[in-house]
């Protein structure tokens, strides 16, 4: 069967036509990937403001944590350990480095003592190497108590009994809340490590 010119002529419309649909398609594919594209960057400003306000939330919760504690440690600082001193959130930089303390208490005279409270809402084991590390530091930042002993104290709302007895094997005072009130939880005969 021979192909004749109206034969070619309607496979070129159905080919014209087939070129136009495909155009078509493609048109409305680079929309829909415009229109993702845009929700996703929408998506993920929505999740950085997200991250934030979350990075917010967990600071304010902190600052709560150590607002809550330090009534509580203030008395056991001045009471038990005869502190003169208690101070909340101190700060120090030296040669372009920083530390910030969440209580500094103090005692000169026959008590010549300082204890650092660092306060956690849920004490995990790297609190315990971020108390070392600002004890050895102390000295360093504070050379006006270089000659007392020094002492470490770790607050927590959420203190396992796991946490606890790895925080008293390090020497330091374990706190927890009680009835919204914080108190050493250490054992009779407790030895504290003296820094």
């Amino acid at each position: 069967m021979a192909t004749t010119a109206d034969d070619l002529w309607a496979l070129l419309r159905e080919l014209i036509e087939a070129q136009k649909e495909t155009a078509r398609e493609t048109q409305e594919t680079k929309r829909m990937f415009q229109e993702t594209d845009r929700k996703m960057r929408r998506t993920d400003r929505q999740i950085k403001e997200l991250g934030k306000q979350i990075g917010g939330l967990g600071e304010k919760f902190g600052s709560f944590t150590e607002g809550l504690a330090l009534p509580s440690m203030e008395k056991i600082l001045r009471l038990r350990f005869g502190m003169e001193v208690v101070s909340p959130s101190v700060r120090a930089t030296k040669d372009g480095r920083h530390l910030e303390l969440d209580v500094l208490s103090y005692a000169n005279g026959p008590v010549n003592a300082a204890y650092l409270v660092e306060v956690k809402s849920h004490l995990r084991e790297e609190a315990i190497g971020q108390l070392k590390d600002i004890l050895h530091q102390f000295r360093e930042f504070f050379p006006e108590h270089r000659d007392k002993r020094l002492f470490g104290i770790l607050a927590a709302v959420d203190l396992t009994a796991a946490m606890r007895e790895r925080v008293l094997r390090e020497g330091f005072y374990a706190a927890r809340i009680h009835d919204q009130v914080f108190d050493l939880d250490v054992p009779d005969g407790f030895q504290p490590r003296v820094y």
